[in-house]
């Protein structure tokens, strides 16, 4: 009965999984952020692309 009283009490697991939590989150806004700026990116290099084959005409 003590070790059960003694897990209660410990709060050392629920920290890890807090950080496990925030670090998952943190990701999932890194990932979204990184695609939109991609398909910015990938717009801006395109235009280039083309203005520069164009010149070259």
């Amino acid at each position: 009965m003590e070790t059960l009283r003694r897990l209660l009490r410990d709060h050392d697991g629920a920290t890890a999984v807090e950080y496990g939590l925030l670090a998952a989150l943190i990701s999932v806004g890194l990932l979204i952020g990184l695609q939109n700026f991609s398909g910015a990116l990938l717009g801006m290099l395109t235009f280039v692309t083309n203005t520069i084959e164009a010149a070259w005409i």
